[in-house]
C-alpha cells in the first residue's frame, strides 16, 4: 500500500497499565514493555506498523516518560514527543496533539491510534479506507470484528452503509456501547452490526477541532491556545496556566458519542487481529501454548496443570493441579492469579497504594 501523505499519526501513550502489575509500574508502563518478547515494545511496534503508511508520527506522553520515549524512539524528531504536565485523559491529549498538527500544516488527516495494542493483518486496507472517509468530511472509526462475545470492549454499532468511493465498506456509526454484559454482547454478536471499540479514530483536523468546539468550547480554546504556543519559548508558561484547567474526559465520550449522534461518525470494519492486551489473560493468550508456559528461561513444571502462565521467574516454578494459572515475578513483588481473575489485579495496586506503598505501584 502507499503511503497514506496527508494522514498524520498521533500516538497517546499513558496510563500505567495496572492490569498488568508487577510488570507494568507508574515509572515503566506496558507501553515501554516488550511483553511479547520480540525485541520491540507495544510503543515501538505501534510507531514500526504506523511508519510506512503515514506523513508522521507524534505521540504524546507524560512528562514522567517523554525521555524513555525518546529513547525508544531515535528516529523521531524531538519535536514530536508531546509532553503533558499531568494526566487529562484521551481527549486533552488527542486534542492537543490534533491542534499542533493544525498548526504545523493546516487541515491534515489526523488519526489516533493507542500506544499498546497488538495488530496484524490488513491494518493498511482499513486504514486507507478510514482515510477515504476522513476526507468526505466524517469522523472515522475503525470497528474490530469481535471474535466472541467478549465483555472487555466496547462496541460499536453499524448503520447503513455510505457509498463511498474508495471506501466501499465504511458506513455509519449508530452508536457507542460501554463494555456490555455476556448476554448484551451475544445479542450484538448475532445481529452481525456490531464491532469492537478499539479507540481508533481518524478525521480532517479541523473537523476534529470543529467537533470539539461545539461540545467542549474550554477544553477546545485550552488546546488551540497551547498549540500557538508549542513551538515557542512560551510553552511552558501556556502548559502552567492552560492544562490543569483542561476538561479530564475521554474522546469516546466528548466526541465520539455525542457526534455519532448527530450521525457524524464513519464505521470501517477491522477484519484484523486486535488485543488490547489489557490483563494477562490477553497476554496467555498470546504467550501460551496448550499445556506449556512462558518460562523465561526458569523451568516450568506443570503437574495436571493446563496453560500456565509464569513471567520473570528466576528459580523452577512448579503448578500442580490448577489450570490457567499466573505467577509473575519481579525483583520486589511476586503476584499469583488465575486469568479469570486478571482484571481484579489492579485491585492489588490499589491496595498497596492505600498502605503506602508508592514504591510497588
Amino acid at each position: 500500500m502507499n503511503r497514506i501523505t496527508d494522514l498524520h499519526a498521533i500516538v497517546p501513550a499513558g496510563g500505567a497499565g495496572t492490569r498488568l502489575w508487577p510488570l507494568s509500574r507508574a515509572g515503566r508502563p506496558k507501553f515501554l514493555l516488550d511483553l511479547l518478547g520480540t525485541g520491540r515494545s507495544l510503543l515501538q511496534a505501534t510507531v514500526d506498523r504506523l511508519d510506512p503508511l503515514v506523513a508522521g508520527t507524534v505521540v504524546v506522553t507524560g512528562e514522567r516518560h517523554a525521555d524513555a520515549v525518546r529513547a525508544q524512539l531515535p528516529g523521531l524528531d524531538a519535536q514530536d514527543v508531546l509532553a503533558e504536565p499531568s494526566p487529562r485523559d484521551s481527549m486533552a491529549a488527542i486534542g492537543l496533539a490534533t491542534a499542533v498538527l493544525a498548526q504545523r500544516h493546516g487541515d491534515v488527516l489526523v488519526g489516533s491510534f493507542a500506544a499498546d495494542h497488538v495488530i496484524s493483518g490488513d491494518f493498511a486496507g482499513a486504514l486507507e479506507q478510514a482515510a477515504v472517509a476522513a476526507r468526505a468530511g466524517h469522523v472515522v472509526t475503525i470497528g474490530i470484528t469481535p471474535r466472541g462475545p467478549s465483555t472487555a470492549f466496547g462496541y460499536i454499532h453499524a448503520g447503513r452503509t455510505l457509498g463511498l468511493e474508495g471506501a466501499p465498506d465504511a458506513r455509519a456509526a449508530r452508536g457507542f456501547t460501554e463494555k456490555p454484559d455476556a448476554h448484551t454482547a451475544s445479542r450484538y454478536l448475532a445481529t452481525g452490526d456490531y464491532r469492537w471499540n478499539a479507540g481508533i479514530f481518524v478525521a480532517r483536523a479541523e473537523v476534529l477541532l470543529g467537533h470539539l468546539s461545539e461540545q467542549l468550547p474550554a477544553l477546545h480554546d485550552g488546546v488551540r491556545e497551547l498549540a500557538r504556543a508549542w513551538d515557542t519559548p512560551g510553552r511552558a508558561a501556556a502548559l502552567a496556566e492552560i492544562w490543569p484547567g483542561l476538561e479530564r474526559i475521554a474522546i469516546d465520550h466528548a466526541i465520539a458519542e455525542p457526534v455519532a449522534a448527530q450521525g457524524g461518525v464513519a464505521l470501517v470494519p477491522g477484519d484484523f487481529a486486535w488485543d488490547d492486551l489489557g490483563d494477562f489473560d490477553a497476554l496467555a493468550e498470546h504467550l501460551v501454548e496448550e499445556g506449556a508456559g512462558a518460562d523465561d528461561g526458569a523451568p516450568v513444571l506443570a503437574v495436571d496443570a493446563q496453560r500456565p502462565l509464569v513471567l520473570g521467574a528466576d528459580r523452577a516454578v512448579a503448578v500442580v493441579g490448577l489450570d490457567d494459572v499466573v505467577v509473575v515475578q519481579t525483583p520486589d513483588a511476586l503476584l499469583v492469579t488465575t486469568r479469570a481473575h486478571a482484571q481484579a489485579v489492579k485491585d492489588a495496586v490499589g491496595l498497596a497504594r492505600e498502605a503506602g506503598r508508592e514504591d510497588l505501584v
